[in-house]
């Protein structure tokens, strides 16, 4: 993903999951909504098709990171996005793993950027399987989880990067703007 964002060379990048569990058909839903003003439209679950077990750990892994990171947005691991290449500019992502999504949204959020965030539906996996569900990758997050935390939130690297480079952003008082 890294690669792709960096590579891109349109104006607008879109992205979703290759599973089949959402609809590219909703992409005109973000489009409708990528204003002048809107840097980011992110899509949120509706309701998530998946096992119960899933849901559950996604519930408590999102509502975990929330308050760690600090994050607004409805739906960090929602992979159906569209956004601005420039964003790219300004954001550096590092991370390979599964926390990319999360080191994605927070340095955006922190940037400043405006995000629109727009329902969108899930579906059941209809390719392939997850790769995620095993205690030695849950664990492996989870470290993850809490390094990224370290780097971002304790030590602020990001912010301290961009200044370094003289790259000034404006904060707004409330990045996440929340239009249905």
């Amino acid at each position: 993903m890294q690669t792709g964002f960096r590579s891109a060379t349109k104006e607008l990048i879109f992205y979703t999951d290759g599973d089949a569990q959402y609809d590219p058909g909703e992409l005109a839903a973000l489009w409708h909504h990528m204003t002048p003003s809107a840097d980011l439209v992110n899509g949120y679950k509706i309701s998530r098709s998946d096992p119960w077990h899933r849901i559950v750990i996604g519930r408590l892994y999102h509502h975990v990171v929330s308050i760690l990171f600090g994050l607004k947005v409805r739906d960090v691991d929602c992979d159906f996005r569209l956004m601005r290449r420039s964003i790219f500019e300004r954001i550096d992502l590092t991370q390979t793993s599964g926390v990319l999504c999360l080191e994605m949204m927070k340095k955006i959020q922190d940037a400043g950027f405006q995000i629109v965030e727009v329902p969108v539906h899930h579906y059941h996996r209809a390719f392939g399987r997850s790769q995620f569900f095993n205690f030695r990758r849950v664990l492996k997050t989870g470290v993850d989880v809490l390094r990224l935390w370290h780097r971002l939130v304790i030590l602020g690297q990001h912010r301290t990067a961009r200044r370094a480079a003289g790259v000034h952003t404006t904060e707004v008082a409330d990045p996440t703007i929340r239009r249905t």
